[in-house]
């Protein structure tokens, strides 16, 4: 694991900054292009969309053809399709290229979790799938700032450094040796576990968090612009709730792998559902900014003991790593379709607090069905 663990990180670090490079780029590409919120979410959704789609074949990929293979397949993704988001001009190929990344991207994370889980003490799962977590929460941080930069330098230069960065890390791929494969399940083993009660809780638990992020994405830039705010002050607030999610993900992954999982997640939907009621109300860009990082800090007490508790719940349901990754996958990619689209959507049509009064609402719903069903054993 010491070995692989860096070139993981590296390759999650990569996707994570392309991806969420995009957040201050939203406001000029609506300016430029005539988009509406609707269309600006879809523009932000649409590499979900990508990996929501890619998300269970993905997860069977590496199950079959192993961890390494589908993360090489990823870079090769990332690479060209970069390069295409950056020259392109027109809201299709826009969309389009976004998509492709999204597709990519699905085989990067699948490919690096079942490579690494597999070579990974299980008393330590929710720390390692918190560092990893972390890292991508590190490459959340850099997007944005690499997003206001295109703003200034040009989104060629910029998306076509993806390029340069993929071809590198698929020849640090290649050098790295890949050990053990777990037998691959089939896809009635995995239609049998998305029926049982530890599997679809953690899925949803993965999911929630995933909704809010999509809805943040999309509404706090477009509202702090219309509150006067620069790219390069929203890209400020979205680098410092990165920062504080970085530093918390593997704390909180680490605390689950010895209180067990649900601690942290009650935790998460008490405060989430409290900052999303909150987020509607400032009139002023950094009240809003305030709103925004208390939420991204009640959501870092999901991902890590989710993704854990979906880890060892696949495997209890003898589901292959691969394909349980896939599932984590379509929970996030799933979460952030609906909640930057449909946020976008439900917005035009009334207001910013419609969306997140319903996030608050499945909070709250969740938090008092919420009921541990078996501890994790101390690491």
């Amino acid at each position: 694991m010491g070995r692989l663990f860096p070139l993981v990180a590296a390759v999650i670090l990569v996707d994570s900054v392309f991806y969420s490079a995009i957040t201050p780029l939203l406001p000029e590409y609506s300016e430029d292009l005539g988009l509406s919120k609707s269309a600006a979410g879809l523009l932000s959704a649409s590499y979900a969309a990508g990996t929501l789609t890619a998300a269970l074949p993905a997860g069977w990929l590496a199950g079959r053809a192993g961890g390494r293979a589908t993360t090489l397949l990823g870079l090769a993704l990332l690479g060209v399709t970069s390069v295409v988001f950056g020259f392109a001009e027109d809201i299709v190929l826009l969309d389009a290229a976004r998509f492709m990344q999204g597709v990519g991207g699905a085989c990067s994370w699948a490919g690096c979790l079942t490579w690494l889980i597999s070579e990974s003490p299980p008393e330590r799962r929710g720390e390692t799938i918190g560092a990893v977590l972390g890292v991508a929460v590190v490459g959340f941080l850099i997007g944005p700032a690499l997003g206001a930069a295109a703003t200034e330098v040009g989104t060629e230069a910029v998306f076509s450094g993806a390029a340069v960065l993929a071809i590198a890390l698929g020849v640090w791929a290649l050098a790295t040796p890949e050990g053990h494969r777990e037998p691959p399940a089939s896809w009635r083993t995995l239609a049998a576990a998305l029926r049982r009660r530890p599997v679809a809780s953690a899925v949803w638990l993965f999911t929630l968090p995933a909704l809010f992020a999509g809805t943040l994405n999309v509404l706090v830039p477009l509202r702090m612009d219309d509150l006067g705010a620069t790219a390069a002050a929203i890209a400020a607030v979205f680098i410092a709730g990165s920062a504080a999610e970085a530093v918390m993900s593997p704390v909180v992954g680490r605390f689950s792998d010895r209180r067990g999982r649900w601690l942290p997640l009650r935790a998460g939907l008490a405060g989430a559902g409290i900052t999303a009621l909150a987020l509607p109300l400032p009139g002023t860009a950094w009240l809003l900014a305030g709103a925004m990082l208390a939420t991204v800090i009640a959501l870092a007490f999901f991902w890590a003991p989710a993704g854990a508790m979906l880890s060892e719940a696949a495997e209890a349901a003898d589901l292959d790593q691969g394909l349980a990754f896939g599932v984590l996958n379509l929970a996030w990619a799933g979460g952030q379709v609906i909640g930057g689209s449909a946020s976008g959507a439900l917005a035009d049509l009334t207001s910013d607090v419609v969306p997140y009064a319903l996030l608050a609402a499945l909070c709250l719903v969740t938090l008092t069905l919420a009921r541990e069903r078996a501890p994790v054993p101390a690491g």
